[in-house]
């Protein structure tokens, strides 16, 4: 007769998550994931995988949890051009707070740790990017047409330009306790959707 789990896979899985995101990939030892999810290397390897496999499932439930919001932001009806700006600034407050080290973005991290080496972790990256990516050309798109934007931007590079901005302005948040750096950063790119 199979055992039952005596733990919670979805709290283990979200405890995993935490711990990733705050330490990173490398930094995390199977150790430190019994130790913090409080069950055994056999219940880890048997309900999870593989260190790797639980690292995926991680960064897929990070990537559920995140682009939603994304999507509702720029999707939402009315004006785009106040969406696209309180998303980036949203970005800029959650990276600058100051004098606190911020864990950054699981992706972001995800990219400049794992993806040049790991496949399967630059696909998910550049999933995410991609996404990001068309929901601020459809939004840019939208305020062009409705006279938000002048008429000579052209929303795809204004999205590619965003989307580094905003993977950029978490890269800095994490390393930086200055927030002025990021709002002022922030701030001078929005400039260009005047």
């Amino acid at each position: 007769m199979a055992r039952t789990k005596e733990f919670d896979p979805d709290a283990a899985l979200q405890a995993a998550l935490e711990l990733f995101w705050a330490r990173g990939y490398e930094a995390t030892s199977m150790a430190d994931l019994v130790e913090h999810l409080g069950i055994g290397r056999a219940s880890v390897y048997a309900t999870f995988g593989s260190k790797h496999e639980l690292y995926m499932k991680a960064l897929d439930r990070y990537l559920e949890s995140r682009d939603p919001r994304i999507t509702e932001e720029l999707s939402a009806p009315g004006p785009a051009l106040p969406a696209v700006r309180a998303l980036v600034r949203r970005f800029a407050a959650e990276a600058g707070t100051d004098g606190v080290r911020q864990n950054g973005c699981l992706v972001t991290n995800s990219a400049t740790e794992l993806a040049p080496h790991d496949g399967a972790v630059a696909r998910r990256v550049e999933l995410s990017w991609e996404q990001v990516e068309t929901l601020l050309h459809s939004a840019l798109s939208r305020a062009r047409a409705q006279g938000e934007l002048p008429a000579g931007r052209d929303p795809r590079a204004l999205a590619r330009m965003l989307l580094v901005l905003m993977q950029g302005l978490r890269v800095v948040g994490k390393a930086s306790g200055d927030p002025s750096r990021v709002r002022d950063a922030a701030e001078q790119a929005l400039a260009l959707l005047d």
